[in-house]
């Protein structure tokens, strides 16, 4: 036995994902035993309290606290930044320093949630080590800080001449039909035009000239200036350049320095420098955050190793780990999980469905990953490789107001903190409200309490705005406008790219993606939903089935037929990919060159196509030719082909499946339950996820700890082999 597998067979495995509301985690300790764990992203864990006098509270949380579990975390009521400390805990009796008057409570901890939620899984109090343990960690704190404008500041880099480089941009104009055009500010704040020279191949046109460089550096240090972007034009070709600059400035005390040549080694220095700027205003944030976490959990020899997933769907050691990969961290283990529970089923063309608290993220899967290569997130574009996921502003958390008489859903997030209405903390009307008030959600089964007084409330204040409009009318409305919506960004993945998505079945997931399944489904003409086990921890699921790997690649733009021997090219790849991932891994695992990749053209075109490399020129001409067709409906006249680029993807093998423990019925028998569909109040059962046997025929509720899938009239639900839940569309006559 190796000494990796060793060390696997003594260890936790912990695979958290933190959403912008939810932090999910799985945790499967030494003897195989897996639990689940969901706390809110602000490091905070709910309950209602139960009784207990004067300093002692009984209070029912999702894990056990035996053995002064909780000593040392702070219990306050739900909303409030007042809390008072816990001093003792056993079960569900916790000790304070002093009274506490509430009912609705909050354990708050003062570590990141992964380390929170990491602690609570393993039974690990405060200040101790955690036992030997692999953290897969997927997160939105880049993504978070990109969006709100909450990074470092950054300093950029350039050739005298280019200072405003990135303010020029490369014109393009998002509403061509604007009059007035408001540019984005840039993420950087001050820029340093140095003299030093390369040509277009690399050569040196002009030294560096080293002392001016420093004072440079000096200055934008005595500027509080804390994080350094590079991008020298033809860095690509020759990186000397840039990294004599990383030395001075590393020299200088900058800590956090992001090199375009390192990042983005191609040509178009405009998304280069991008890519360098957002890495830099980045840096800090995302490496503060894992190291935070990495300390808390005595991350280090003998303790917790820490792997990040990355926005293409792999991971990496969180010392390697560059903040650029983060933005699509969350979404990629969604769609690593989602695969592996279609590919359960059988499943093999997928259009995946992440609907969480904030955002819904949706991909196509046919057989294998589909990639992009640049990016654009917020106000930022991004060269960096990446799952092909499309993001739209609508989740369980996405708050509901009308302009102009018309309703609307989103892009506003309610957020973990207050978050929906009917959580107690003061939000505002959000699509969970809306799920709630029309019956599809049962308080009783929910996990976290909910307020049903407070989302109606919040649901009259909206009303109240738009006269002549009925309550359920109006909630109506809002759970078809969020429905759409995501049916659209579905449609970008899909219709826009040649694709028709009902020869695609559907894979449903996150905190709220049951609830609206059938809904988006039925906007798309998609006839068939899988909502796997755990769907509403799916992503975090993934993470348990995501390979360590990384990325080589080439760009050569040139013909086709003067690229020369394609076969030696990728041999060079393969190796560089698998020299970069065995430095990573560190571990001794087995590892593969899992897919080679040739971007093609037609000559004179700036849009590339993707295509597996076939292992002879003839079948990729002829494999590009069909993708085109499908893509663009035509095939033009002969024209010549071009080479952009040759990738390759090395990784670690394919981990088994890892399932899912199911847990206890939340109900024996089913219930009847009163819900709204297509205009009118309606008893239907509500069954526990479970105890459901045989095919169910809408509409019916069906419920598990986390989520509940709602099916709706003219559809049914039956488990399928692998435990999921399959969903599937009648025809007139009643037969699926």
């Amino acid at each position: 036995m190796s000494d990796a597998d060793a060390r696997r067979q003594e260890e936790w495995r912990l695979w958290i994902d933190t959403g912008g509301t939810f932090t999910d985690c799985f945790a499967t300790d030494p003897a195989g035993e897996l639990s689940r764990l969901k706390v809110l992203s602000s490091s905070r864990l709910r309950g209602r309290r139960r009784g207990g006098t004067g300093r002692e509270v009984v209070l029912p949380l999702a894990v056990s606290g035996d053995d002064d579990l909780f000593r040392g975390y702070v219990v306050a009521e739900i909303g409030s930044s007042d809390g008072v400390r816990v001093t003792a805990s056993h079960g569900e009796l916790l000790t304070l320093e002093r009274d506490l008057d509430a009912q609705e409570l909050e354990l708050v901890s003062p570590e990141e949630a992964p380390a929170f939620a990491a602690r609570l899984l393993t039974r690990t109090r405060l200040g101790e080590h955690l036992p030997p343990s692999t953290l897969r960690l997927a997160t939105t704190k880049g993504t978070n800080a990109l969006l709100e404008r909450a990074g470092d500041e950054v300093g950029l880099v350039v050739n005298r001449g280019f200072a405003d480089l990135l303010e020029i941009g490369d014109q393009a104009r998002p509403d061509l039909f604007a009059l007035a055009i408001e540019k984005p500010k840039p993420f950087y704040r001050r820029v340093l035009e140095i003299d030093g020279r390369l040509d277009a191949q690399g050569g040196v046109l002009e030294a560096l000239d080293d002392e001016a460089v420093v004072a440079g550096l000096q200055s934008l240090r005595s500027e509080r200036v804390g994080a350094l972007a590079v991008a020298l034009l033809h860095s690509y070709r020759n990186p000397a350049h840039e990294e004599r600059v990383g030395a001075l400035a590393r020299a200088a005390g900058f800590e956090s320095i992001s090199l375009s040549s390192v990042l983005a080694p191609s040509i178009k220095i405009v998304p280069r420098a991008q890519t360098a700027v957002v890495d830099a205003y980045l840096g800090q944030i995302v490496r503060g955050y894992l190291d935070s976490i990495a300390k808390s959990l005595q991350a280090g020899a003998g303790g917790t190793r820490v792997q990040v997933m990355t926005s293409a769907g792999g991971l990496s050691e969180h010392d390697h780990f560059t903040p650029k990969d983060s933005l699509l961290s969350g979404p990629a283990g969604g769609v690593v999980g989602a695969a592996g529970a279609a590919a359960a089923e059988g499943w093999r063309r997928l259009l995946t469905f992440d609907m969480g608290g904030t955002s819904t993220d949706v991909a196509r899967y046919d057989g294998d990953y589909e990639y992009r290569f640049v990016q654009q997130v917020g106000d930022a574009t991004i060269v960096a490789p990446a799952l092909a996921i499309e993001t739209v502003a609508a989740g369980g958390g996405s708050l509901c107001w009308q302009q102009d008489r018309a309703l609307r859903v989103g892009p506003q997030s309610a957020g973990a903190q207050p978050g929906p209405a009917c959580y107690g903390a003061g939000g505002g009307l959000a699509i969970t409200d809306v799920n709630l008030l029309l019956g599809r959600i049962d308080p009783a089964q929910f996990e976290v309490p909910l307020d049903v007084s407070a989302a109606r409330r919040a649901a009259e204040l909206l009303r109240a705005e738009l006269p002549g409009l009925a309550l359920e009318e109006m909630l109506a409305g809002l759970l078809q406008i969020a429905n759409e919506r995501m049916a659209d960004a579905m449609r970008k993945v899909s219709v826009r790219r040649g694709f028709d998505p009902q020869e695609y079945s559907m894979v449903s997931f996150g905190g709220a993606g049951g609830q609206h399944a059938c809904g988006v489904a039925g906007v798309l003409g998609i006839v068939r939903v899988l909502v796997p086990k755990d769907a509403s921890l799916l992503s975090a699921q993934g993470l348990g089935r995501a390979r360590s790997e990384r990325f080589a690649q080439r760009q050569i733009l040139r013909p086709l037929s003067a690229v020369g021997d394609l076969d030696a090219l990728f041999r060079e790849l393969d190796e560089e990919a698998m020299t970069l991932l065995e430095r990573d891994t560190r571990t001794g695992e087995p590892l593969e060159v899992r897919r080679r990749t040739v971007s093609l053209r037609f000559a004179g075109q700036d849009s590339s196509l993707e295509i597996a490399w076939p292992e002879s020129v003839e079948r990729l001409v002829a494999d590009f030719e069909d993708r085109y067709r499908t893509v663009f409906g035509y095939l033009p006249g002969r024209r010549d082909l071009e080479v952009a680029a040759a990738r390759v993807v090395a990784s670690t093998l394919d981990p088994s499946p890892s399932g899912s423990a199911g847990g206890a019925p939340v109900s024996e028998t089913p219930v009847a339950r009163e819900v709204f569909f297509d205009g009118a109040w309606r008893a239907v059962p509500c069954v526990a996820r479970n105890a459901l046997t045989g095919s169910l025929a809408g509409p019916a509720l069906i419920t598990e700890r986390h989520s509940v899938t709602v099916v709706e009239p003219g559809w049914s639900a039956r488990t399928g082999r692998s435990g999921g839940l399959i969903l599937e569309r009648l025809s007139s006559d009643g037969d699926a």
